[in-house]
């Protein structure tokens, strides 16, 4: 399926049915007195993480999203009935935005989470409800409120608990391919991977956590280069950050600091996250390249040097992720 992680609709929420004017047969009583009822409620537009969904490519396709509108009051003080609210569902990790001013309508950060988007017009009010001791027989009644409408901006931030981040071609995508059962394309060219892949990996009998493979970053990303800033919303929601490194590059660290870097002109923040650094592609050095990336220290820590292909220190790279995550929790 094609991943879509931006979408634009718009919204409708159900316009509120209008009161009635009509009057009963009563002696005695002015006009027969008014039994006009109240209109119906509008329907509201609610939006709900389905944890089934993982992409918002639907609303590529469906764009305009309107709940039912209240219907009218009747006479004998019937009222209208309420239209149905509409439900949006979205993939849990998805963020509503109204795109007028910018602001965040809802941040869908958990299965199955409700949230109120537009609320319904009220429905008017029919002429018994204006019925007084003075006034008697009131020959109007009113129109239901407008209900609420937007043009919304959703956006889809992976959910994973460790997110792999690296140049183009360092290795992620094999990586997860290995610890988990993701199947992402690899090849042996820049931005292989164009969509984040998520992959659950098993950590022992029953436990398990999940990971990200974000397309890869080059220097400027942050500015809009290569594949831009397209991607590293989705490093913002991941609680660590594995920095996989190139074996063949002629300065690792130096391809360290300038991810750290990006990360930060992109959102400071990240810079906060818990960390784990790993050399890759160990594999495809020589023997004296191994002992010389063996002695590098970045930040004070030795990197793990490890080969996917190989699946050398990959049992060590998975219990240095569930070992950090069980710090954090």
């Amino acid at each position: 399926m094609k991943f879509i992680d931006i979408a634009k609709i718009d919204v409708k929420a159900g316009n509120g049915g209008n009161g009635h004017v009509s009057f009963r047969r009563e002696k005695f009583v002015a006009k027969g007195g008014p039994n006009g009822g109240n209109g119906g409620k509008g329907g509201d537009i609610i939006i709900k993480s389905n944890p089934n969904l993982n992409t918002l490519l639907d609303f590529k396709y469906i764009r305009n999203y309107t709940a039912e509108s209240g219907q009218p009051g009747g006479k004998s003080n019937k009222s209208g009935k309420s239209g149905k609210d509409k439900i949006i569902y979205v993939p849990t990790g998805t963020i509503v935005k109204d795109l007028e001013t910018d602001k965040v309508l809802a941040d869908i950060s958990e299965d199955n989470q409700e949230v109120l988007l537009a609320k319904g017009g009220k429905g008017g009010k029919g002429n018994a409800e204006f019925a007084t001791s003075t006034r008697q027989a009131p020959r109007f009644a009113t129109e239901g409120k407008d209900g609420v409408g937007y043009s919304l901006g959703l956006e889809l931030k992976l959910i994973a608990q460790v997110g792999i981040v690296g140049f183009p071609n360092v290795g992620k995508s094999t990586l997860i391919s290995v610890i988990s059962a993701a199947k992402p394309k690899i090849a042996d060219y820049h931005f292989t991977t164009l969509i984040p892949n998520l992959g659950i990996v098993k950590y022992g009998e029953y436990d398990s956590f999940t990971v990200a493979d974000i397309p890869g970053l080059i220097e400027g990303a942050s500015e809009g280069k290569g594949l831009g800033t397209q991607f590293l919303r989705h490093v913002e929601r991941c609680k660590i950050l594995l920095f996989l490194l190139d074996a063949n590059s002629e300065d690792v660290e130096n391809d360290y600091n300038v991810l750290k870097n990006e990360l930060k002109k992109h959102n400071e923040e990240i810079l906060e996250k818990e960390e784990l650094i790993a050399i890759s592609k160990l594999d495809t050095v020589d023997d004296e390249k191994r002992v010389e990336l063996s002695e590098i220290e970045i930040n004070g820590v030795k990197p793990l040097l490890l080969s996917s292909v190989a699946h050398e220190n990959i049992k060590e790279i998975k219990d240095m992720m569930w070992n950090k995550l069980n710090k954090l929790s």
